[in-house]
């Protein structure tokens, strides 16, 4: 039977709301919890996921996976891997962290979005698993752990060939660490989420590392030396072979400009063009080359330079330096920390000078708000703070970020409802200037809708969904 736009747009609702249902209080530690204690509610939480897949038979085993973390650059480097994968033949799911406008984003297979049918499907058939294994003794789920058991089942119910699964946060604890990877890739380490993490760079390392498995590969661009050897040191813990892929040695940018950016590969003696805007991009194409090289034993074998060329010129990313509209330049870019601020600065010049640069920005408590309108200030001309809008999370406060990019010499005004900030950025601007919407993922993804309605990209499956604009 053909459902109605009605029908699916209703079970997408359906499963959304049955899923923000299960946030039950902040996602953060008590205030004064140590270490230890961290760690062993991570390590519980891990526990009674790991018993509840398999109780379900363990759905993750039934496909070869990648796993992804880093502080910056995951989420680009595993759409990286399954683009290439997908155009080398394989039907590649992908599980991306977090999503900007709807859910279906976290759940792509082949490219495409999971469609709401289905997506509501899985969501109901796991919530009755859910009640079996309550019913035998089992706890509920939480919000996190339902999402990555319906990743899982997901993945399997349709047959993919290969899941690249982007971890959430950290790695050693988080919740996806329970897949047996073909192949672990660290993007990078910042500091990012030092509250469960730990403050230091060596803390986060740690963390990152505890992807690595026993006797499997796993590549990394990070070349810090103190990272790097708690990354070795892991690695050889686990008995696992560890590449290490160094700028100017195995990759290098060559140039970047409104098309993408142009890598050469120093291994394979070959120009890439990448479809992602951004000098940082070639290190996560590189690493993303790297670890696709590492699956040349399953079914299909090597993947043939045409596939890695395609599937590195064709992938787009929602919010990753993003051009949604001309006249003026609109630019999206989700940078929620210092360093990823820092990388979207350097790349900026890629896209031209505009005359006037007017920063949207708003973020989320616990990102070092300060510190990225400070960096921000540097290069706008004016300054529209706002107030990103998440499920029980608590954005940064509007007047000191207001009077941060003041005292650095960018006037500021605070408009505190996001979509009303982009719509007074775009009254402030002319032709020649450009607009950026930078911050929390939450905002790009709230402020998006202006280009690209959520309602759109569920039915059409597509983050860039053809929108009919009203006369």
């Amino acid at each position: 039977m053909i459902e109605s736009v009605e029908q699916v747009l209703a079970a997408y609702h359906w499963a959304s709301a049955y899923l923000l249902g299960l946030i039950q209080g902040p996602p953060s530690p008590p205030p004064g919890a140590t270490t230890e204690e961290i760690r062993a509610r991570a390590q519980a939480r891990l526990e009674r996921l790991a018993a509840f897949l398999d109780f379900i038979g363990r759905p993750q085993d039934a496909y070869p996976s990648v796993h992804v973390t880093g502080t910056s650059g995951k989420g680009s480097t595993a759409t990286f891997i399954a683009s290439i994968l997908n155009q080398a033949g394989y039907l590649a799911g992908l599980h991306l962290s977090p999503y900007l406008q709807v859910e279906t984003e976290k759940l792509q297979i082949g490219g495409q979005l999971l469609p709401a049918d289905r997506f509501a499907r899985y969501v109901a058939e796991l919530d009755g698993l859910v009640e079996f294994w309550m019913k035998r003794g089992g706890q509920r789920l939480t919000y996190g752990e339902f999402w990555v058991a319906l990743t899982f089942l997901a993945f399997a119910r349709e047959q993919v060939e290969v899941a690249v699964i982007e971890v959430g946060v950290g790695g050693r604890f988080d919740l996806t660490n329970l897949i047996q990877p073909e192949v672990s890739v660290i993007t990078s380490v910042g500091l990012d989420h030092v509250r469960t993490l730990g403050p230091t760079l060596l803390d986060i390392a740690w963390h990152k590392a505890g992807i690595i498995k026993p006797g499997r590969p796993a590549v990394t661009t990070v070349t810090d030396p103190g990272p790097l050897a708690v990354i070795r040191q892991e690695a050889e813990r686990q008995a696992a072979p560890l590449d290490v892929l160094v700028p100017g040695q195995d990759f290098a940018v060559l140039e970047c400009d409104r098309d993408g950016t142009h890598m050469l590969d120093l291994r394979r003696g070959r120009r890439f063009r990448l479809g992602l805007c951004g000098r940082f991009q070639a290190a996560n194409a590189a690493v993303a080359v790297a670890a696709v090289e590492k699956l040349a034993h399953l079914s299909r074998g090597s993947v043939a330079e045409s596939a890695i060329a395609a599937g590195l010129a064709e992938v787009r990313i929602p919010g990753r330096i993003e051009v949604v509209q001309e006249l003026p330049h609109v630019v999206l870019d989700g940078a929620h920390n210092p360093d990823k601020v820092g990388a979207l600065l350097e790349s900026l010049s890629c896209l031209g000078n505009p005359r006037r640069r007017i920063v949207v920005f708003g973020v989320l408590e616990g990102h070092d708000a300060t510190a990225m309108a400070r960096q921000l200030a540097s290069v706008a001309d004016q300054a529209v703070v706002t107030a990103p809008a998440a499920v029980q999370r608590e954005h940064a406060p509007l007047e000191l970020l207001a009077e941060t990019f003041r005292a650095h010499g960018c006037p500021a005004s605070i408009v505190v409802e996001p979509l009303e900030a982009i719509t007074l950025a775009l009254e402030l601007a002319e032709s020649g200037d450009q607009v950026l919407v930078t911050g929390s993922l939450y905002l790009v993804g709230q402020v998006r809708e202006r280009w690209y309605p959520a309602r759109e990209v569920v039915l059409q499956c597509s983050s860039w969904p053809i929108v009919t604009m009203s006369p």
